[in-house]
């Protein structure tokens, strides 16, 4: 097995070259979009169905938003016809990932030492797993695909070089700002050796791609300052294939408002929020009940903070596979989130019929219309939240009229055909392109 390793890649050398204070020996070399242009114009001409390879460096299938939008994705372009692959670094073989990993650690480590001195270990295990990635994307022929779109900053990398042999269009959606996401939660600290390698990497990330397909409009900026072009960037809000629910109306005092709060339970959705603000409401809750489906490493501490603050009405469902059911009884959905893209779990709920508060977090605001289709308070806020949610559970027509408006603006908007639809004619103008 070849022990020569290919990473660092010239222009993260070169940033971290320059983040210590040495003369980079290894110059920036720039992605002419000229000249990826012209390496696929001899393409030029009407083609009906294309074959597409959708990458992402995380695992697929697995729990959560980019999972469900690549799953989305592919079933609705082979709907159409297309042919469609999804590669992800789960699915390759454990004993040839082992092997790598064993191989590139120690020749990473005596990189960084002989270079600066030492290494930080986050960059180490990320370059290693991006190693690992690249080895085996080298295995795949790129060259039967007509598109690439990558789902992430990292592969988008990989397929970037690569695709300077193959000038293929490659597109790139992001499924969040990594950098200053993780700056924001201290994940990484401003000013760090690892703030400029990552942020590096989204610009490079940029420079590859053919064109951006963004989930929503939040994206624009950021990407912007990275170095997109506004001209460059196309926004595609994701649909989905909802079922056909027989909603029941609850006619009877008997029966109790049913809050739906669907979630991965981790620190970014905000779940603590949300219990501070029904610690407020016990006054007004006495025939509500709250159900928190999902499950994650937050569930624990949730459930003493229910257990302290004396919501009994709460219930933990956990994971489960039945939301459509669970939203066809559901009254108010409320996601309470601090950060966020777009998150599925609302579009669902729009679908459903029910009405939905959330916060001011990414393209949320461009799905829901406030005091439309929903409610926006601002991330953090337990007091507005409270707020809203008395108003909702005190006042049934405005719940219902924000019901009927959240599904109608779902079923004109937030299909899968509709989706497809526009993602097909970027990919198209871009396979046509003079």
């Amino acid at each position: 097995m070849n022990t020569e390793i290919t990473f660092p890649y010239p222009y993260v050398i070169e940033t971290l070259d320059q983040y210590y204070g040495l003369k980079s020996h290894s110059p920036k070399k720039s992605v002419s979009k000229e000249q990826s242009k012209k390496r696929f114009l001899s393409r030029k001409g009407a083609k009906k169905k294309f074959s597409i390879l959708i990458a992402t460096f995380w695992s697929f299938p697995h729990v959560g938003g980019l999972s469900n939008y690549i799953a989305t994705l592919s079933k609705g372009l082979k709907r159409q016809g297309h042919k469609v692959d999804i590669i992800s670094p789960n699915q390759f073989s454990t004993s040839k990932v082992k092997r790598f990993r064993e191989i590139v650690t120690p020749n990473l480590k005596h990189f960084f030492t002989k270079r600066y001195g030492s290494y930080n270990d986050r960059i180490l295990n990320h370059k290693r797993l991006i190693y690992v990635y690249e080895k085996m994307l080298e295995t795949v022929d790129l060259e039967r695909y007509d598109i690439l779109h990558a789902q992430d900053l990292f592969t988008a990398n990989i397929l970037g070089r690569f695709n300077e042999i193959y000038g293929k269009p490659l597109f790139y959606t992001p499924h969040g700002m990594f950098t200053s996401n993780r700056l924001k939660f201290n994940i990484i600290k401003k000013g760090s050796v690892e703030e400029a390698y990552f942020t590096e990497l989204e610009s490079k990330a940029i420079e590859y791609a053919s064109h951006i397909i963004v989930l929503s409009d939040s994206f624009r900026e950021p990407l912007i300052k990275l170095g997109a072009k506004n001209r460059n960037i196309t926004t595609v809000i994701t649909g989905i294939d909802y079922p056909v629910n027989q909603r029941q109306e609850k006619e009877t005092s008997s029966k109790k408002l049913v809050i739906t709060c669907v979630a991965r339970l981790g620190p970014r959705k905000g779940h603590n929020h949300l219990f501070e603000a029904l610690a407020h409401l016990k006054k007004y809750t006495a025939n509500v009940e709250v159900l928190i489906v999902g499950d994650g490493q937050m569930r624990e501490t949730l459930e003493k903070q229910k257990k302290a603050l004396g919501l009994s009405m709460v219930k933990f469902l956990g994971s489960r596979d039945d939301v459509p059911v669970i939203l066809s009884k559901t009254d108010i959905f409320v996601l309470p989130t601090i950060n966020d893209s777009l998150p599925i779990s609302i579009i669902e709920a729009m679908h459903s019929g029910t009405a939905v508060i959330s916060t001011n977090c990414g393209g949320i605001p461009e799905l829901i219309k406030h005091n439309k289709t929903g409610i926006i308070v601002e991330p953090g806020s337990s007091e507005q939240l409270a707020h809203a949610l008395k108003f909702l559970i005190m006042n049934q027509e405005a719940r219902h009229k924000m019901s009927k408006n959240a599904k109608i603006h779902a079923e004109n908007h937030l299909t899968i055909d509709s989706m497809i639809r526009k993602i097909k004619n970027v990919y198209i103008d871009f396979w046509e392109m003079n």
